[in-house]
């Protein structure tokens, strides 16, 4: 196939797939959702993507459809059928499929929703331009729930200003971008906001402190302002589409791109994972 959906079993096209319209994500973005890399028909960390589906159906207390491992393997199934090698995964947990009432509804079992679709391949860019912005989201960020409006505005005024992402800023501190994780390097130290509930936990944010262990390079999980951000050597915005893009630009003003052989080493460790 060209391109693939699925729901609670059923395989169509991407254009072709239907969906309820008691699907209590239509209501209420009552539902959570993971995006994994295919590379050569495998997908990418899919542990750490059924890890973190499980942490986020589990805060929200929404039931699995299947086990988590059961969900894997049909995920692997899915991935297979799709013809390009070089995939963007993408599948979401809704709570059910009912009338509209905010409460939960009894006894109704959990959706699944797939769709994979050709991709390009690995994106890493040195032309970044960010964007800062008040963080005005709520606190359950660590949380990949499908309530994305005010990350969505966020990315849109980023985009209309020139500018690739959005920064969040709350209280002076930086805590992640409108859709990735914002990480610094200063004076050979990589820093990035603890995992709390103000950032989602990135896998590609968790990968990069593997690396920098592997390499010897000292991580600081920490709260950075803005202010400290704008004088690091290094800004990297990370994503599971967007792996590694450096910053050149925070506000209209040049930042960062001091570092490139420490961001080729984290480059390196990556390219080497996906092609291992």
């Amino acid at each position: 196939m060209k391109n693939l959906a699925y729901y609670n079993g059923k395989i169509t096209s991407i254009e072709d797939m239907m969906i309820p319209a008691n699907d209590r994500g239509f209501y209420f973005g009552d539902g959570i959702y993971e995006v994994a890399m295919v590379f050569h028909h495998k997908i990418f960390a899919l542990e750490d993507h059924l890890d973190r589906m499980a942490s986020s159906a589990a805060l929200v207390k929404i039931e699995l459809p299947a086990p988590k491992e059961e969900i894997g393997h049909l995920l692997e199934e899915l991935a297979e059928k799709v013809e390009s090698p070089c995939q963007f995964l993408y599948w979401q947990i809704t709570r059910a499929t009912s009338p509209r009432n905010h409460l939960f509804p009894e006894g109704a079992a959990s959706n699944l929703y797939v769709y994979s679709k050709p991709w390009k391949g690995v994106e890493m860019s040195d032309e970044y331009r960010l964007l800062s912005i008040e963080d005005t989201r709520f606190l359950h960020c660590n949380i990949k729930t499908l309530n994305l409006l005010p990350n969505v505005m966020a990315a849109q005024k980023a985009k209309e200003a020139g500018c690739s992402e959005a920064v969040f800023v709350r209280d002076g501190y930086v805590t992640e971008g409108s859709h990735s994780n914002i990480s610094l390097i200063k004076d050979g130290v990589f820093v990035t906001h603890p995992l709390d509930n103000l950032i989602l936990p990135g896998t590609e944010r968790k990968h990069m402190i593997r690396y920098c262990g592997e390499l010897g390079i000292l991580v600081e999980e920490r709260a950075f302002t803005l202010e400290e951000m704008a004088e690091a050597d290094e800004i990297i915005v990370s994503s599971t589409s967007h792996p590694s893009m450096r910053a050149m630009e925070l506000d209209k003003k040049a930042v960062g791109m001091k570092n490139p052989e420490l961001v080729k080493k984290l480059r390196d460790k990556y390219m080497e994972e996906i092609e291992g």
